[in-house]
């Protein structure tokens, strides 16, 4: 999320009377909303925080490069929803954002980078910058890891602009033992809170890093695509004593997308991936000699309803992160 000193001058639809007003970037977005109160809430890429004056809300917005102010009167105009004072966000995006991936360095070295700039050539955070949301109950989900490879590549939660690398140990390179057989990545604008622990889950704190993705699809992603993603159900390993959520997910673009839409479906469509997808998490680690995960829920896939709620509550964290009303420490909130 960027500053309002850094929002450049938007033309802006007044969604109150159709007119169009600019606001100058270092005064903020002001945008008037009749009959809509709330303390606070996340509309696509943008945090907005909000005042009651009367009949009116003014909202005062901090936008990301991709902000596109025809998103934000679209998504009022046709997708307003009452606002309680704790959710993360109330409506979808509805806009793609327009992204490319630059390389830095070769790969499988241990400079070697990717990383997210936007059409001006200007590099973003694909954690913080790319939103969460694309509209219709649909994700956006970054593939760190591409099906039928073993590199573990994460998004570098600790450098400016959080670009994907390598993990490294001890100056080496890491490696799973054998191939990953799912697309892997990430959630942008969620984060699991080490401050948090969760009491439906043995009372483990979260581990520090976005929401992870299993993508069940049959295409093989690249390192740094973006796929939109609708979420099936999820998993809740347990890593060491931290909770690292494992959200099952298929590409729309998938032949078969339309045939799953919650949990049961999966078994029906792709009988025998979620018991290889929970026995690939319990087991990698053994090979080095570590002792297996474990899973909650009754080591069992939660359905697509408490898989949203995993999402709402880590895209709120991730809210109070970039807030900075949680403490940071050395993550990089650019």
């Amino acid at each position: 999320m960027r500053s309002c000193e850094e929002v450049p001058r938007y033309g802006l639809k007044d969604v109150t009377n159709d007119k169009v007003s600019s606001q100058q970037g270092n005064q903020g977005i002001q945008v008037k909303l009749k009959l809509i109160r709330c303390d606070a809430l996340v509309v696509n890429d943008i945090h907005v925080d909000a005042t009651d004056n009367s009949s009116n809300v003014f909202f005062k917005a901090a936008a990301s490069p991709f902000f596109k102010p025809q998103s934000l009167s679209r998504c009022f105009n046709n997708n307003a929803k009452l606002v309680s004072k704790k959710r993360g966000f109330a409506c979808s995006a509805l806009y793609r954002p327009d992204v490319q991936i630059k390389e830095e360095g070769l790969p499988e070295t241990l400079d070697y980078r990717v990383f997210f700039v936007d059409n001006s050539g200007k590099k973003v955070s694909p954690w913080h910058d790319i939103p969460l949301h694309v509209g219709d109950g649909a994700f956006n989900f970054i593939v760190e890891i591409p099906k039928e490879t073993s590199a573990k590549m994460e998004v570098a939660t600790d450098e400016v602009y959080t670009p994907i690398k390598q993990d490294t140990k001890k100056g080496k390179l890491r490696y799973y033992p054998y191939n990953i057989n799912w697309n892997y990545g990430l959630l942008p604008q969620t984060w699991e809170d080490p401050s948090f622990a969760n009491p439906e889950v043995d009372g483990a704190f979260g581990d520090n890093d976005p929401v992870d993705v299993v993508e069940i699809g049959e295409s093989r992603g690249n390192v740094g695509q973006l796929m939109k993603v609708k979420p099936l159900g999820c998993l809740a390993m347990i890593d060491e004593g931290e909770l690292d959520w494992k959200i099952i997910a298929i590409s729309l673009d998938d032949p078969r997308a339309s045939l799953v839409n919650d949990v049961d479906d999966v078994e029906k469509h792709f009988p025998g991936t979620l018991t290889a997808i929970r026995d690939w998490f319990r087991d990698y680690k053994i090979p080095d000699g570590k002792p297996a995960n474990n899973f909650g829920l009754g080591n069992k896939a939660a359905n697509k309803e408490y898989a949203l709620k995993v999402i709402t509550e880590t895209n709120e964290s991730w809210a109070k992160l970039v807030k900075r009303s949680t403490p940071a420490g050395e993550l990089s909130l650019v």
